[in-house]
């Protein structure tokens, strides 16, 4: 068995088709395909663009069989092997709407997954759901009384005859798919595509973002279910007829140096991820084993997340430049689900771009003013954030203050964006829609950002803001001056504020630590209060808990409000420790709101 090839007889096509069916069409005419690597770094099975046509076609017929109405939803449990890939297109040959649920059991274990599960089948109203075999006791307890047509694994659902007849694949105007966004484990919101959208994102993506050429290869390791993974990963070589080889997520997170393998071995070209995924890798690798890849054809190594932090970005820089690895590869971007995947790119050879400014005005006045070297600083410290590039051809961008007026440039307010690849809505939330996109068509993104340059600057979420007298505190500042000491790693610390009995704003940093000295953590603690204090100049609670407490989101990112959450409620139980907390800190000890 053989990988499927990189070069490419078909002539290229940058994703100018219609529909999702018709580019699959024109990419089965080919050689290229999809390659699946198991956690040893071995192929264990090839899926040609033309054999998976043959068989979503067939699926679809089997689909239609069912007798559901058209548009009806499939929810698929998105674990990155083929079957996944062969239902997703079957949906778009047989006019129905595909829906990746997550595959990941995460630390609540199996109630809270079947939960998930649930709401997320509720939410979409799904008539079929499908499942491989480690997946399937979850699902069936899941959909347990909820009526559904089939709920089963691929091969079960193989048994159903396939219905004779010309397909009718969904049209520009259809749903290509909901996207569960990666917030909503309890809230679920389905993002509705519809396949003008999509293909109008992926378009602009393989076009005008990563600039395909014919001889790239594609490698990920990102989830099905999230919109990097699927939009990016799935859709985006499929639409530019690009060979992808994929790792499952899991396999990757034990062994993150098989992303580093695989890129080696294949020759890719294309890879993205978001920062924690370059940092896991600094954190495995040892230095004297980071020469022994080859680095040198990954010309694009995207980075995307809600604010990308260049520090892992240059650690993994520069443990990789023995495997030929070259930093001018970085290449920032910013998007959502909301908006099919991509809003804007930084310009590709170009590496991470950064903006210093002025901390203290941003803080205080939220102005983003850029420090020159010759200008008499207000602070001796200035903070960086990465440009995440000019908007993709189509996007309007709008910095707006509360009161959705337009902001000047270098003034912080929320992102919204407007363009051909918006979203319609959420679906069966009417009023939820409303408030996040107006009439004439203006997303509201509930990020907050400047503009610098033509470039957007994302500074954080709106939601995730810690205001203290007046200040605008961001935790991602708070989180990196605890990331920074030697005993925590990055991702092990969250930030939020809290409102005391006495209606003020209270920091808090939640940690986690591997240290199990009761001196030594309140030590840690105290000495990151006091660098908080130095650097930001307010106060700080600090809660230490165990390893794997912070609750993350679907797409392995913290959950900062599961983690204010979380946190209420041991302080309620009176379950806190304080190491080092000062008095004014016992505010905790009643109950916050």
């Amino acid at each position: 068995m053989e990988a499927t090839p990189t070069e490419n007889k078909l002539p290229l096509r940058y994703g100018d088709f219609s529909t999702l069916a018709a580019a699959l069409d024109y990419a089965a005419q080919g050689e290229t395909g999809a390659n699946f690597y198991n956690g040893k770094g071995q192929l264990e099975a090839v899926l040609p663009y033309a054999m998976l046509r043959e068989e979503a076609v067939a699926i679809a017929r089997q689909l239609i069989g069912l007798n559901l109405e058209r548009g009806s939803r499939v929810a698929l449990v998105a674990e990155t092997y083929p079957d996944f890939l062969r239902f997703f297109y079957a949906c778009q040959y047989a006019g129905m709407v595909p829906v990746p649920l997550p595959a990941s059991i995460h630390l609540g274990g199996h109630k809270a997954y079947v939960a998930q599960l649930r709401r997320l089948l509720l939410n979409c109203r799904a008539q079929v759901a499908v499942a491989p075999g480690m997946f399937m006791s979850f699902l069936r307890e899941a959909a347990d009384g909820l009526g559904l047509t089939f709920v089963g694994t691929p091969e079960q659902f193989s048994e159903y005859p396939e219905l004779a007849g010309t397909l009718r694949p969904s049209g520009p105007d259809e749903l290509a798919y909901l996207q569960y966004t990666s917030g909503s484990t309890r809230f679920p919101r389905g993002v509705m595509i519809t396949q003008k959208t999509v293909m109008s994102n992926l378009a602009s993506i393989i076009r005008y973002g990563a600039k395909i050429r014919p001889g790239d290869r594609s490698m990920s390791w990102l989830p099905f279910y999230h919109d990097m993974g699927l939009v990016g990963l799935v859709l985006s070589p499929m639409a530019s007829q690009l060979s992808v080889d994929y790792l499952k997520t899991r396999d990757f997170g034990m062994r993150p140096r098989l992303w580093l393998t695989l890129i080696s071995q294949n020759h890719a070209t294309v890879s993205f991820g978001p920062p924690f995924g370059y940092e896991l890798c600094v954190q495995r690798l040892r230095e004297d084993t980071a020469g022994q890849f080859d680095l040198r054809s990954w010309r694009l190594a995207g980075v995307g997340a809600e604010t990308i932090r260049p520090e892992p970005l240059s650690r993994f820089a520069d443990m990789l430049a023995p495997s030929g690895f070259n930093p001018d590869a970085f290449t920032a971007c910013y998007g959502m689900a909301e908006c099919s995947l991509a809003v804007s790119f930084s310009p590709l050879e170009r590496g991470i771009q950064l903006d210093l400014v002025d901390p203290e005005l941003l803080a205080e006045e939220q102005k983003a003013a850029p420090l020159a070297p010759d200008f008499r600083l207000r602070t001796t410290r200035g903070k960086s954030f990465v440009k995440c590039g000019s908007p993709l051809p189509g996007f309007e961008v709008e910095v707006r203050n509360p009161e959705s007026q337009p902001m000047p440039e270098r003034h912080v307010g929320t992102l919204y964006v407007r363009g051909p690849s918006i979203m319609s809505g959420y679906f069966g939330e009417e009023a939820l829609t409303a408030e996040v996109l107006s009439g004439d068509g203006w997303l509201n993104t509930g990020d907050l950002a400047y503009m610098a340059d033509g470039s957007v600057v994302i500074t954080g979420r709106q939601k995730d803001l810690i205001i203290i007298n007046g200040r605008n505190i961001w935790p991602q500042d708070l989180e990196y001056i605890a990331e920074s000491q030697p005993e925590v790693r990055t991702g092990d610390a969250s930030a939020f504020s809290v409102t005391a009995a006495d209606g003020d704003d209270k920091a808090v940093l939640v940690l986690e630590c591997r240290e199990s000295r009761h001196a030594q953590r309140m030590e840690l603690a105290t000495r990151i209060q006091a660098l908080i204090r130095q650097d930001l100049g307010i106060d700080c609670f600090i809660e230490l808990v165990s390893r794997n407490t912070l609750p993350r989101t679907t797409s392995g990112k913290l959950s900062r409000s599961g983690a204010k959450k979380d946190f209420l409620q041991r302080v309620e139980n009176g379950q806190t420790e304080q190491p080092g907390a000062t008095e004014e800190f016992y505010f905790l000890r009643r109950k916050t709101g």
